[in-house]
């Protein structure tokens, strides 16, 4: 925890651009390593075994010298197991550890819970050892998540690119593509496509290698709109301290971004237009986008 404090609250911007950036990167990897065990170490002292997604579990694909940066933790727990973690992740002892803490995988993934636990992994560390899904699952739940936030974010389509190249010899395609409905398998084909097409990704001899190349024309336009745009999304409650970020967030949602609107709504990428699902995401979004507003306005510090 200490080594963590050090790299994320007295790093200066003048000592990191002398250093060599391999050698910075190892210090980052090694604290967010630490940060992990720390958090999986908390839940298991109250009998809960999550799973880690993103993060480090993304990062054990990168090459090596590579570091993939993490703002926060995404973990995930059992239904049965939430309202216990949820109090693990307010306590004391889990300050600064910025957990996410997610009930199961909600709509990232359709596999049941019990199924994706069974089969997930452990990683080990100097520090300890964590849990993660096993890769085809992890992929599956990468791409949506991806899509979830508007294909908006280049830099993270990496964690798909690097996911699909560096996968074990062993990785089971039929796991990946086939335990899922027809719609999300598109869902899954075409973000690894849009990796193939940006990030240079080689498909040769996947099976995805030929529908990867039919990508929605609709969903190039908006990856290439996002990524035209230097004002990425923040979250609205985040937002609040600033009006002028807070009304452009507002502006930059409206009309809803078309990949995140087809995912939440379960809709189809090959349907004729995508106004549908952006009319129904406003009202699946705005009722908890109040409950949040309002939650950080009252918790504000005077």
């Amino acid at each position: 925890m200490l080594l963590f404090f050090i790299v994320t609250q007295t790093q200066q911007p003048e000592e990191i651009s002398t250093a060599a950036p391999d050698r910075w990167g190892l210090i980052k990897n090694k604290a967010t390593e630490a940060r992990a065990c720390l958090a999986f170490k908390l839940f298991r002292e109250k009998g809960i075994e999550p799973i880690l997604i993103k993060g480090l579990a993304a990062a054990q694909f990168y090459p090596n010298g590579q570091f993939r940066d993490s703002i926060d933790m995404d973990i995930a727990v059992s239904d049965s197991d939430f309202a216990i973690a949820k109090k693990v992740v307010e306590s004391e002892d889990a300050n600064g550890l910025a957990i996410d803490l997610h009930r199961e995988l909600r709509h990232l993934d359709t596999v049941h819970w019990t199924d994706l636990f069974a089969n997930s992994q452990v990683l080990s560390f100097d520090c300890g050892t964590i849990r993660v899904l096993r890769p085809e699952d992890h992929l599956r739940v990468l791409c949506v998540h991806w899509l979830t936030d508007g294909a908006s974010n280049k830099e993270r389509l990496w964690d798909i690119c690097n996911a699909v190249a560096n996968r074990p010899t062993d990785f089971d395609w039929d796991r990946f593509l086939n335990v899922v409905d027809h719609k999300r398998r598109r869902w899954l084909i075409s973000t690894i496509g849009l990796a193939h097409r940006y990030l240079g990704l080689d498909l040769a001899g996947t099976p995805v290698e030929l529908e990867a190349n039919s990508i929605p024309a609709w969903l190039i336009k908006t990856v290439e709109k996002e990524w035209a745009t230097d004002k990425p999304f923040w979250p609205l409650f985040s937002s609040l301290h600033d009006p002028k970020l807070f009304f452009a967030q507002i502006k930059k949602r409206l009309p809803p971004n078309p990949a995140t609107a087809t995912v939440l709504l379960n809709g189809s990428f090959d349907a004729k237009t995508r106004i549908f699902y952006q009319i129904g995401t406003i009202f699946v979004r705005i009722g908890p986008s109040i409950v949040n507003v309002t939650k950080a306005l009252f918790t504000r510090p005077k």
